[in-house]
């Protein structure tokens, strides 16, 4: 099995290196108003989910001053290591800087408040998905081993792994729960704490709800005017797509950003330009999305966590993160 993986991941990293090739060997082509608009977009899009988690942290903790500015540096900083580094490690930096960032906090309750966000995401994720796949935008589970794409192509040639691996940590969920559930009722307080806002279902709609869909709007609009900067049309349909193609891309981020899976998916289902015309914006909107985050994250931490080793912050945030597991 090993060589077959090793040949998947090649062809995705090689298909990521010509699109980038190609991106770079057309800069002149494309819309730079449009990209500057994109960018923006992008932007806000970071501000309001950051603004979302704040209000979150602000209802665990209503008696601790929660300094948004803090919380959206360690957001951004997190963010732009998603970008560069596989694994979603930027996750942790952001869990551990907002730690950093509220007095007497507990890594269990912002945990916790990070993952408040995900009750919104995934649904709008899973509604974005199913009207890609009712609108036949998606390709065919059959189709999917022939994909040139390590991520998604390795799990499809193999589905009886992928079943076993979902129930394992499916089941290692549960058993964790049980035993947590009888030896340690702190951590399950810190845990309702955390989640405390989604308990009133009025102040989470008005609080986080309402922060996510904004974001979700201002992503909608960012991936609009890369489309338009890369002369692939923004409209609904193509959007949604990118959109679609990201949630699947990143179910199992075994690459930084999906990449490789997003190039293949979209080559094969973004009709109309053309595979070389497709490749190249893919591959440029991701280029120049991890760039932005990552010039967002270096501003974040130089100006606001008044440091510049960031390898030291991710051993911090992973050394923790395991002595608080």
């Amino acid at each position: 099995m090993t060589a077959p993986v090793a040949v998947d991941l090649g062809q995705s990293l090689e298909s990521f290196r010509h699109g980038a090739e190609e991106f770079f060997h057309r800069l002149g082509d494309i819309g730079w108003p449009s990209m500057v608009i994109a960018l923006a977009f992008y932007l806000a899009h970071l501000l309001a989910r950051s603004r979302a988690w704040q209000n979150a942290l602000r209802a665990a903790y209503p008696d601790r001053q929660v300094p948004y500015w803090r919380v959206t540096a360690a957001y951004l900083v997190g963010a732009g290591m998603n970008s560069i580094v596989p694994a979603r490690v930027g996750d942790a930096v952001k869990i551990f800087l907002a730690k950093r960032s509220i007095r007497r906090s507990t890594y269990t309750t912002v945990v916790s408040s990070f993952f408040v966000g995900s009750v919104f995401d995934t649904t709008a994720g899973i509604l974005v998905f199913i009207y890609a796949l009712t609108q036949g935008l998606l390709p065919q589970p059959p189709e999917l081993p022939d994909l040139p794409a390590f991520d998604i192509a390795f799990w499809a040639q193999h589905p009886s792994l992928l079943l076993f691996t979902l129930t394992a940590l499916g089941i290692l969920v549960v058993v964790l729960f049980a035993v947590l559930a009888r030896r340690v009722e702190e951590f399950w307080d810190h845990i309702k704490q955390g989640a405390i806002v989604l308990t009133t279902p009025s102040l989470y709609l008005r609080m986080v709800a309402s922060w996510q869909g904004l974001g979700w709007v201002m992503r909608f609009a960012s991936y609009w005017f890369f489309l338009e900067a890369f002369n692939i049309g923004g409209s609904f349909q193509n959007v949604l797509l990118v959109m679609s193609v990201q949630t699947v891309s990143n179910l199992l981020p075994l690459t930084p950003g999906g990449a490789g899976a997003q190039q293949a998916l979209l080559v094969a289902t973004l009709v109309g330009p053309g595979p070389i015309a497709v490749l190249t914006y893919s591959v440029g909107q991701q280029i120049a999305i991890a760039a932005w985050t990552v010039v967002l994250g270096a501003l974040a931490l130089i100006f606001v966590f008044r440091t510049t080793d960031w390898r030291r912050l991710i051993r911090s945030a992973s050394r923790e993160a395991e002595q608080h597991a």
